[in-house]
């Protein structure tokens, strides 16, 4: 299986920016699906975006639509997640996730579509 390290987590003021990277090893992502998932304390993990690896087709919540930005560098193994406009409701624990298939727009959001899970990196966003 393919491991994930996340970094780019931090502290930010409301509108503010702040850039994610899951980087992989041990397998390549081709033919992947790579995901961010959120979780704030108390609540449950919640689906932000995806990208299929093979025709880099992406999706988004409604909350972040407009505001954050999935991609991939093939040549570094790379997701990132570039995150603008950020409000307090952004503020929590970010993780990536992949799943070995091509995920469609129903399954990509479900977090039980992924087998592999980073360990997570924070982000915190200050009023």
């Amino acid at each position: 299986q393919v491991q994930l390290v996340e970094t780019g987590g931090g502290v930010v003021q409301a509108g503010g920016s702040l850039k994610l990277s899951c980087a992989a090893s041990g397998r390549s992502f081709s033919s992947y699906t790579v995901a961010w998932f959120c979780q704030a304390p108390g609540k449950e993990r919640e689906f932000v975006a995806a990208i299929n690896w093979r025709d880099s087709s992406t999706y988004y919540a409604d909350s972040v639509k407009g505001r954050f930005t999935i991609s991939r560098d093939s040549a570094k193994n790379t997701v990132y997640l570039q995150m603008n406009s950020q409000n307090a409701d952004d503020t929590a624990a970010y993780y990536c996730a992949a799943g070995s298939q091509y995920l469609g727009p129903i399954q990509n959001r479900k977090s039980e579509s992924y087998h592999s899970w980073g360990q997570g990196t924070q982000v915190t966003v200050s009023s």
